[in-house]
């Protein structure tokens, strides 16, 4: 199976709202709630699509997931130096394509292109409470960092040191 990562077209909304919304449905009937689909939907990640912060990993030429990659966070990392970072959040998998070889390959590409850019980490968050959730990015390298309550959301906050400090 041969990955690819583009980055996501305004022709592509609608398909990364439906890959964001399947992974949604998926955690919704297995308890654990993340995201609300009315957030997902078309007219609400337009803007971060034509803003090019949508990514889409495809799989022998099929869209298999997506990730939006940015280079500033102010709401879930105020505290960061922010132009030494780039963050990642709403990483997703059709079920199709589960099982770690996806979401592994993107996050490969994010480190990749974080280090493209001279930054120095690659920072994301998740639900605190989803340990299987957080050993996934513990065993690819991330660190944990800290919690953090952001509104509703009670959050661990993760590092990956792309470029080693001298």
């Amino acid at each position: 199976m041969k990955i690819a990562i583009r980055q996501a077209m305004p022709q592509d909304v609608k398909i990364v709202s439906d890959i964001l919304c399947e992974a949604a449905r998926w955690l919704d009937q297995n308890g654990m709630s993340l995201w609300k689909v009315g957030e997902l939907s078309p007219s609400n990640i337009a803007d971060d699509v034509e803003a090019s912060l949508f990514y889409l990993a495809e799989c022998d030429g099929k869209a298999a997931g997506t990730v939006r990659y940015q280079l500033e966070d102010l709401l879930f990392w105020p505290d960061a130096q922010q132009e030494e970072s780039a963050f990642i959040h709403r990483l997703a998998v059709r079920r199709d394509f589960a099982g770690g070889h996806v979401s592994s390959k993107l996050l490969q590409w994010a480190v990749e292109r974080t280090r493209s850019l001279g930054r120095r980490y690659l920072r994301l968050d998740c639900e605190a409470l989803r340990p299987r959730l957080r050993a996934i990015y513990e065993c690819f390298g991330f660190r944990h960092h800290s919690d953090k309550q952001v509104g509703p959301y009670f959050v661990a906050r993760y590092e990956y040191e792309v470029v080693k400090s001298f």
